[in-house]
């Protein structure tokens, strides 16, 4: 695996604990972290140069960041916070098709 790809694993899953930690201080509602992940990746969605220039696959990777963010908000309910496989399948599962690949 590229070291790039360890070293970009490790930054979301500080970020993930980071955000965990907003959450449970009262700094920030769950639900306003999650709006704000939502709208970044809407924002990014919606930029002509991700369906012009590139592929579906880079459309995901793109968007990859702020979706593992999301699923990890989404399990702050759980014990302890799932590993980067487990939030990366579960990012792979709810994965839709986008409006050009239908």
């Amino acid at each position: 695996m590229n070291v790039a790809n360890l070293q970009l694993e490790g930054l979301l899953m500080a970020v993930a604990s980071l955000n965990a930690l907003l959450v449970r201080e009262g700094v920030l509602s769950a639900e306003d972290l999650d709006l704000a992940l939502r709208k970044v990746e809407a924002s990014m969605t919606a930029d002509e140069r991700l369906y012009e220039d590139m592929s579906p696959s880079n459309r995901d990777a793109v968007c990859f960041p702020l979706r593992l963010l999301l699923a990890a908000n989404a399990a702050r309910a759980e014990p302890h916070m799932p590993s980067f496989s487990e939030l990366a399948r579960r990012v792979g599962q709810k994965k839709q098709p986008y409006n050009d690949q239908m």
